[in-house]
């Protein structure tokens, strides 16, 4: 019979392992109970905050046996923001983490062979502080101070933790959010109320070319109208001398997604400047780029290992966004054709291709299940495909599409674990995988990113 634990009941527990979201998992007597804070060997005593018959969720009462692993987490919000879930882990540890969480998800859904793959060691960053380029933060009104305070919501609520100093963050991108927001509570600019769905100013996003030192402010409002706008960019231009571009994007809906559809320009530059090995892109308020340029230089670099590319090739980058990857690889191939479907992303690969002088470039918008099935049926077949799809993995019809005509190479670059595996279930019938490349690009989160190499049988 299954065991069923009570709410408030107290447990002494040994934890086991790490769970995706980086918590601790312990069983009692076969139930799995999940303890955010804690980590593997520590026996810890615990409350449950949460009781079914599948699973519990406990709360961390007090450590009796420490983890040798433990460390002291520096930031002060940590136990409140959720933005970081491995603060309180040694970082040598959180790259041991990192690639056991890719074999357990292996292990999960046993894609063909799945025991003789070749994991390799997670390449971790030197200094994995500081390393975020771009900072999106939520903004309300302090009704006691009547300040405005720009921070992220506590995981699970949406309660506002402000945050003035993210140890994750780029110190240009926090200098340039903290600046802005003493002055909207300065200009009296109205921020948006949810519960009362009144006021304008949703959002701030800051974003920084790492390379070229440009910073990008975009003001995301529910209404065109901004009072005293015109004010506050002066100052903030004597202030942060730093930022080039202003940018205004408009969210009337009432929903989670940050951005709406329209962008307004409202001074300076339209898009900021980014190298990522020696190949330089601009970047429009909406563009997706990866938030770690350092670790995609690696990124990008053990895409280019896994495809060994010769200059007779043509590759297929699918999820293409601004062209990072595909540019990256022009150089070496005979021909890359990219597709995404934000028409913004590929009119700025278009124009990134453009500046670099590139010729044997083609980007498409549409999806990469409607494009690759077209190209197909006109005879462009590519001896590879590289594919950097979103957390939902890759699309059905896609997979359907890479499955009835397989390219010689396939590169899939994964930013989660778990739809990783699940694809490489269909994938691994017609591919021999060679390796998987473990990359930390969030140092204190629990999120990675793997590169796989695969091969036609």
């Amino acid at each position: 019979m299954a065991v069923q634990l009570k709410l408030n009941q107290s447990l002494t527990l040994k934890i086991k392992r790490l769970g995706i979201n980086g918590e601790g998992i312990a069983y009692y007597k076969r139930l799995i109970i999940f303890v955010k804070g804690t980590l593997p060997k520590e026996t810890v005593i615990v409350k449950i905050t949460k009781a079914t018959p599948r699973y519990a969720e406990a709360q961390l009462i007090q450590i009796k046996e420490a983890s040798p692993d433990r460390v002291i987490p520096p930031c002060p919000v940590y136990d409140q923001c959720g933005g970081c879930q491995l603060q309180h882990l040694a970082y040598k540890q959180q790259l041991v983490f990192k690639k056991d969480l890719l074999k357990q998800a292996l292990e999960k859904y046993q894609p063909a062979g799945y025991q003789q793959y070749e994991l390799r060691k997670t390449i971790g960053m030197e200094e994995p502080w500081h390393y975020r380029n771009k900072a999106q933060f939520q903004l309300r009104e302090n009704l006691k101070t009547q300040k405005v305070e720009a921070g992220l919501y506590q995981s699970e609520s949406h309660q506002l933790v402000p945050i003035v100093d993210c140890l994750v963050q780029e110190p240009a991108t926090q200098k340039v959010m903290n600046t802005a927001t003493q002055l909207l509570t300065k200009y009296a600019i109205p921020i948006y109320d949810e519960r009362k769905n009144s006021g304008i100013l949703r959002t701030l996003m800051v974003r920084v070319g790492i390379e070229t030192g440009e910073v990008q402010l975009v003001l995301i409002s529910r209404t065109k109208k901004l009072p005293q706008i015109n004010a506050f960019i002066r100052e903030l231009n004597q202030r942060c001398p730093e930022v080039v571009s202003i940018m205004q994007n408009i969210q009337d809906k009432k929903t989670s997604i940050v951005m709406g559809d329209e962008t307004i320009h409202l001074w300076g530059k339209e898009t900021i400047d980014e190298k990522i090995n020696e190949v330089s892109f601009e970047l429009s308020a909406r563009a997706f780029f990866q938030l770690n340029p350092k670790q995609t230089k690696v990124l990008y670099q053990e895409a280019l290992d896994a495809l060994a590319l010769k200059q007779d090739k043509t590759v297929v980058d699918a999820y293409c966004g601004v062209g990072t990857i595909g540019l990256s690889l022009a150089k070496q191939a005979k021909e890359v054709r990219g597709m995404d479907v934000i028409p913004q992303a590929i009119d700025d690969a278009k124009k990134n291709a453009e500046q670099m002088g590139l010729t044997n470039t083609h980007y498409e918008v549409g999806s990469a299940e409607e494009l690759l099935p077209k190209w197909f049926a006109e005879g462009f077949t590519p001896d590879a495909i590289v594919v950097d799809p979103p957390r939902t993995g890759l699309d059905d019809k896609l997979l359907q599409a890479i499955v009835k005509q397989p390219s010689q190479q396939l590169v899939y670059i994964s930013c989660n674990v778990s739809t990783l595996a699940r694809d490489l279930k269909p994938l691994s019938k017609i591919y021999n995988v060679e390796y998987l490349q473990s990359v930390d690009m969030f140092p204190q989160t629990a999120r990675c990113e793997v590169v796989v190499k695969m091969t036609k049988k």
